[in-house]
């Protein structure tokens, strides 16, 4: 799910103050910061049809809806997190119908369906270390609001990386509550 400039840049900003606090952390480029509903992995091109089938599907039968992204976790929980996100504060119920949904829509299609729990982020960082980053510790939990995402759309994104990190593009895009657009 794309993020508006605001946010993201509100996101970069929390991300600047927490740089000093874990050092060996790959952080996330501000304009790659995104939600992700569902992870494919690599696709061939009849399974990519089926994906931009069920983006539309899914994205048909949730309205719009507006969610907050707020407060800081890891994974796993604990003191030395491997990875860093921002949380959904607010909105969540439009989010997990949007998520169930298009889970439906590609299991539908033959996609497997994803074995792990749906837990909504925006990942910020990431550990280079497997032991974690333990002076991400004290930031963890409630904190401030990154700010509102009018969600309005459903993306289907490519994930091409490069050593600067991941770059996307957009696939697809349906609007919710019906239609598909894009290539």
């Amino acid at each position: 799910m794309l993020l508006p400039d605001r946010v993201r840049a509100g996101l970069a900003a929390a991300c600047a103050e927490l740089r000093g606090r874990a050092p060996g952390l790959g952080w996330v480029r501000a304009d790659s910061l995104h939600l992700t509903l569902r992870f494919l992995g690599e696709v061939d091109p009849v399974m990519l049809d089926r994906a931009r089938e069920a983006v539309a599907v899914a994205a048909t039968a949730v309205p719009p809806f507006t969610l907050t992204l707020g407060g800081l976790g890891g994974f796993p929980p604990g003191r030395a997190p491997r990875i860093l996100w921002a949380g959904v504060a607010a909105g969540g119920d439009g989010l997990e119908a949007l998520h169930a949904g298009l889970e439906a829509a590609l299991v539908a299609r033959g996609i497997p369906a994803d074995a792990r729990a749906f837990h909504p982020h925006v990942t910020l960082a990431r550990s280079r270390d497997p032991r974690g980053a333990p002076g991400l510790a004290g930031a963890l939990g409630a904190g401030p609001s990154f700010g509102t995402v009018k969600v309005a759309a459903l993306h289907l994104m490519r994930s091409d990386l490069d050593p600067r990190g991941a770059r996307h593009s957009v696939l697809a895009e349906a609007p919710l509550g019906g239609g598909l657009e894009g290539a």
